[in-house]
Protein backbone atom coordinates (compact mmCIF):
# COMPACT_ATOMS: atom_id res chain seq x y z
CA UNK A 1 0.00 0.00 0.00
CA UNK A 2 1.45 2.96 -0.82
CA UNK A 3 1.54 6.25 1.73
CA UNK A 4 -0.21 9.01 1.48
CA UNK A 5 1.84 12.14 1.57
CA UNK A 6 1.10 16.05 2.76
CA UNK A 7 4.56 17.47 2.24
CA UNK A 8 5.34 21.34 3.16
CA UNK A 9 7.59 23.21 1.25
CA UNK A 10 8.76 26.46 2.78
CA UNK A 11 10.58 27.70 -0.03
CA UNK A 12 12.73 30.75 0.95
CA UNK A 13 10.62 32.11 3.73
CA UNK A 14 10.74 32.27 7.60
CA UNK A 15 13.62 33.49 10.04
CA UNK A 16 15.17 30.75 12.51
CA UNK A 17 12.76 31.75 15.49
CA UNK A 18 9.76 31.50 12.83
CA UNK A 19 10.74 28.29 11.55
CA UNK A 20 10.95 26.38 14.85
CA UNK A 21 7.67 28.09 16.13
CA UNK A 22 5.95 26.96 13.34
CA UNK A 23 7.32 23.40 13.23
CA UNK A 24 6.20 23.33 16.66
CA UNK A 25 2.91 24.25 16.06
CA UNK A 26 2.38 21.63 13.20
CA UNK A 27 4.25 18.62 15.32
CA UNK A 28 1.71 19.71 18.25
CA UNK A 29 -1.37 20.03 16.04
CA UNK A 30 -0.83 16.96 14.04
CA UNK A 31 -0.13 14.74 17.61
CA UNK A 32 -2.22 11.50 16.37
CA UNK A 33 -3.80 12.25 13.27
CA UNK A 34 -1.75 10.75 11.31
CA UNK A 35 -1.69 6.54 11.87
CA UNK A 36 -0.91 3.82 9.56
CA UNK A 37 0.64 4.91 5.78
CA UNK A 38 -0.24 8.65 6.18
CA UNK A 39 3.02 10.59 6.16
CA UNK A 40 3.71 14.26 6.71
CA UNK A 41 6.85 15.89 5.36
CA UNK A 42 8.31 19.41 6.38
CA UNK A 43 10.76 20.53 3.97
CA UNK A 44 12.58 23.58 5.12
CA UNK A 45 15.36 26.21 4.63
CA UNK A 46 18.52 24.70 5.63
CA UNK A 47 18.64 26.85 8.82
CA UNK A 48 15.58 24.57 10.42
CA UNK A 49 16.95 21.40 9.65
CA UNK A 50 18.33 20.09 12.31
CA UNK A 51 16.05 21.84 15.24
CA UNK A 52 13.44 20.64 13.43
CA UNK A 53 14.39 17.11 12.60
CA UNK A 54 15.08 17.09 16.96
CA UNK A 55 11.59 18.04 16.97
CA UNK A 56 10.58 15.33 15.19
CA UNK A 57 12.30 12.40 15.73
CA UNK A 58 10.26 10.52 18.26
CA UNK A 59 7.32 10.78 15.76
CA UNK A 60 6.24 8.16 13.56
CA UNK A 61 4.89 9.88 10.66
CA UNK A 62 6.21 13.66 11.07
CA UNK A 63 9.70 13.89 8.99
CA UNK A 64 11.86 16.78 7.70
CA UNK A 65 13.43 17.24 4.62
CA UNK A 66 15.61 20.05 2.47
CA UNK A 67 14.93 22.00 -0.35
CA UNK A 68 18.12 21.00 -2.55
CA UNK A 69 21.35 18.72 -2.24
CA UNK A 70 24.37 19.95 -4.26
CA UNK A 71 25.45 17.32 -6.76
CA UNK A 72 28.92 17.01 -5.31
CA UNK A 73 30.11 15.40 -2.17
CA UNK A 74 31.89 18.04 -0.93
CA UNK A 75 34.73 20.60 -2.04
CA UNK A 76 34.77 24.58 -2.44
CA UNK A 77 31.56 25.42 -3.81
CA UNK A 78 30.54 28.32 -1.44
CA UNK A 79 27.28 28.50 -0.22
CA UNK A 80 26.00 25.52 -1.16
CA UNK A 81 25.63 22.07 1.08
CA UNK A 82 25.70 18.65 0.09
CA UNK A 83 23.27 15.24 0.62
CA UNK A 84 25.91 14.16 3.50
CA UNK A 85 25.50 17.80 5.68
CA UNK A 86 21.72 17.89 5.13
CA UNK A 87 21.40 13.27 6.48
CA UNK A 88 23.59 14.80 9.35
CA UNK A 89 21.03 17.16 10.62
CA UNK A 90 18.54 14.24 10.73
CA UNK A 91 16.35 14.99 7.75
CA UNK A 92 15.52 12.25 5.38
CA UNK A 93 13.89 13.85 2.70
CA UNK A 94 15.22 16.60 0.07
CA UNK A 95 12.99 18.22 -2.97
CA UNK A 96 14.54 17.80 -5.99
CA UNK A 97 13.65 18.93 -9.87
CA UNK A 98 11.29 21.84 -8.00
CA UNK A 99 10.13 23.73 -11.04
CA UNK A 100 11.70 27.13 -9.51
CA UNK A 101 15.20 25.21 -9.50
CA UNK A 102 14.94 24.67 -13.08
CA UNK A 103 13.46 27.77 -14.21
CA UNK A 104 15.83 30.21 -12.04
CA UNK A 105 18.78 28.05 -11.47
CA UNK A 106 19.05 26.36 -15.00
CA UNK A 107 18.79 22.67 -13.02
CA UNK A 108 18.33 20.20 -16.32
CA UNK A 109 17.74 16.66 -16.31
CA UNK A 110 21.47 15.64 -16.55
CA UNK A 111 22.14 17.53 -13.59
CA UNK A 112 19.09 15.75 -11.51
CA UNK A 113 20.00 12.58 -12.30
CA UNK A 114 23.66 12.84 -10.28
CA UNK A 115 21.35 14.74 -7.73
CA UNK A 116 19.19 11.92 -7.52
CA UNK A 117 22.20 9.34 -7.01
CA UNK A 118 23.53 11.83 -4.19
CA UNK A 119 20.42 11.81 -2.56
CA UNK A 120 19.79 8.05 -2.74
CA UNK A 121 23.85 7.23 -1.66
CA UNK A 122 23.56 9.76 1.42
CA UNK A 123 20.24 7.92 2.57
CA UNK A 124 17.98 10.80 1.64
CA UNK A 125 14.54 10.02 -0.11
CA UNK A 126 14.06 12.11 -2.50
CA UNK A 127 10.54 13.99 -3.88
CA UNK A 128 10.83 14.60 -7.58
CA UNK A 129 8.84 17.14 -9.10
CA UNK A 130 7.79 16.84 -13.10
CA UNK A 131 5.65 19.25 -14.93
CA UNK A 132 5.08 21.74 -17.61
CA UNK A 133 4.77 25.15 -18.50
CA UNK A 134 1.31 27.23 -19.90
CA UNK A 135 2.75 27.10 -23.40
CA UNK A 136 3.67 23.73 -23.57
CA UNK A 137 0.26 22.44 -21.71
CA UNK A 138 -1.32 24.53 -24.40
CA UNK A 139 0.94 23.54 -27.72
CA UNK A 140 0.17 19.64 -26.44
CA UNK A 141 3.23 18.64 -26.16
CA UNK A 142 3.78 18.34 -22.23
CA UNK A 143 2.89 14.82 -22.35
CA UNK A 144 6.47 14.59 -24.15
CA UNK A 145 7.57 17.03 -21.63
CA UNK A 146 6.57 14.53 -19.02
CA UNK A 147 7.73 11.39 -19.67
CA UNK A 148 11.08 12.87 -21.06
CA UNK A 149 11.50 14.36 -17.68
CA UNK A 150 10.82 10.90 -16.17
CA UNK A 151 13.07 8.50 -18.88
CA UNK A 152 16.04 10.94 -18.01
CA UNK A 153 16.21 10.83 -13.98
CA UNK A 154 14.18 8.55 -11.79
CA UNK A 155 13.69 5.81 -14.58
CA UNK A 156 17.14 5.35 -14.74
CA UNK A 157 17.11 3.83 -11.10
CA UNK A 158 17.12 0.38 -9.92
CA UNK A 159 13.93 -0.58 -8.77
CA UNK A 160 15.27 -0.72 -5.35
CA UNK A 161 16.30 3.27 -5.67
CA UNK A 162 13.40 3.58 -7.30
CA UNK A 163 11.47 2.43 -4.08
CA UNK A 164 12.62 5.61 -1.97
CA UNK A 165 11.69 8.08 -4.65
CA UNK A 166 8.20 10.09 -3.85
CA UNK A 167 7.09 11.36 -7.39
CA UNK A 168 5.40 15.31 -7.17
CA UNK A 169 2.98 16.34 -10.16
CA UNK A 170 3.73 20.28 -10.39
CA UNK A 171 2.04 22.32 -13.51
CA UNK A 172 4.50 25.05 -13.85
CA UNK A 173 1.03 27.06 -14.51
CA UNK A 174 -0.49 26.48 -11.74
CA UNK A 175 1.78 27.56 -9.25
CA UNK A 176 1.78 30.56 -7.21
CA UNK A 177 -0.43 31.95 -9.91
CA UNK A 178 -4.08 31.26 -8.15
CA UNK A 179 -4.82 28.90 -10.60
CA UNK A 180 -5.37 25.10 -10.30
CA UNK A 181 -5.16 22.16 -12.49
CA UNK A 182 -9.09 20.58 -12.30
CA UNK A 183 -9.42 17.64 -10.20
CA UNK A 184 -10.19 15.69 -13.81
CA UNK A 185 -6.58 17.39 -15.19
CA UNK A 186 -4.49 16.51 -12.24
CA UNK A 187 -5.96 13.02 -12.35
CA UNK A 188 -5.34 12.45 -16.03
CA UNK A 189 -1.75 12.90 -15.43
CA UNK A 190 -1.62 11.41 -12.38
CA UNK A 191 -2.52 8.22 -14.33
CA UNK A 192 -0.25 8.74 -17.28
CA UNK A 193 2.73 8.67 -14.84
CA UNK A 194 1.81 5.62 -13.11
CA UNK A 195 1.44 4.11 -16.42
CA UNK A 196 4.53 5.46 -17.31
CA UNK A 197 6.49 4.15 -14.58
CA UNK A 198 4.60 0.59 -15.05
CA UNK A 199 6.20 0.62 -18.73
CA UNK A 200 9.46 1.11 -17.34
CA UNK A 201 9.51 -1.02 -13.42
CA UNK A 202 6.63 -2.90 -13.86
CA UNK A 203 2.73 -2.48 -12.30
CA UNK A 204 3.88 -3.73 -8.82
CA UNK A 205 6.17 -0.67 -8.36
CA UNK A 206 3.89 1.16 -10.30
CA UNK A 207 0.91 0.56 -7.88
CA UNK A 208 3.53 1.15 -5.12
CA UNK A 209 4.40 4.55 -5.97
CA UNK A 210 3.33 8.28 -3.64
CA UNK A 211 2.80 10.51 -6.75
CA UNK A 212 2.11 14.16 -4.75
CA UNK A 213 -0.09 16.90 -6.34
CA UNK A 214 1.73 20.43 -6.18
CA UNK A 215 0.22 23.20 -7.93
CA UNK A 216 -1.77 25.31 -5.94
CA UNK A 217 -3.05 22.79 -2.80
CA UNK A 218 -5.12 24.72 -0.42
CA UNK A 219 -7.62 23.03 2.22
CA UNK A 220 -10.20 24.37 -0.14
CA UNK A 221 -9.43 22.29 -2.84
CA UNK A 222 -7.36 19.36 -1.24
CA UNK A 223 -10.45 16.93 -0.72
CA UNK A 224 -11.48 17.18 -4.40
CA UNK A 225 -7.57 16.57 -5.36
CA UNK A 226 -7.22 13.65 -2.81
CA UNK A 227 -10.24 11.83 -3.90
CA UNK A 228 -9.14 11.10 -7.07
CA UNK A 229 -7.21 7.66 -7.70
CA UNK A 230 -3.97 8.42 -8.63
CA UNK A 231 -3.38 11.65 -5.93
CA UNK A 232 -1.62 10.60 -3.16
CA UNK A 233 -1.14 14.13 -1.38
CA UNK A 234 0.20 17.19 -2.14
CA UNK A 235 3.51 19.09 -2.14
CA UNK A 236 1.84 22.68 -0.33
CA UNK A 237 3.72 26.17 -0.64
CA UNK A 238 1.76 28.72 0.58
CA UNK A 239 -0.86 26.97 2.98
CA UNK A 240 1.99 24.89 4.34
CA UNK A 241 3.12 28.33 6.08
CA UNK A 242 0.30 28.67 8.16
CA UNK A 243 -0.19 25.82 10.86
CA UNK A 244 -4.67 25.22 10.24
CA UNK A 245 -4.47 25.49 6.86
CA UNK A 246 -1.54 22.92 6.84
CA UNK A 247 -3.60 20.64 9.22
CA UNK A 248 -7.00 20.89 7.29
CA UNK A 249 -5.24 19.84 4.52
CA UNK A 250 -3.30 16.77 6.28
CA UNK A 251 -7.12 16.33 7.88
CA UNK A 252 -8.29 15.40 4.67
CA UNK A 253 -7.36 12.08 5.13
CA UNK A 254 -9.33 11.53 7.98
CA UNK A 255 -12.55 12.70 6.22
CA UNK A 256 -12.42 16.14 8.18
Amino acid sequence: MRNKIVAGNWKMNLDYQEGISLFSEILNMVGDETRGNQQVIVCSPFIHLYNIAQQSKDSENVFVGAQNIHQNDSGAYTGEISASQVKSTGASYVILGHSERRAYFGEDEKLLEVKLNQALKNGLKPIFCIGETKDERESGEFWDILAKQLKETVFLLSNEDFANVVLAYEPVWAIGTGLTATPEQAQEVHAFIREEIAKSFNQEVADNTSILYGGSCNPKNAAELFSQADIDGGLIGGASLKSRDFLDIINVFNGR
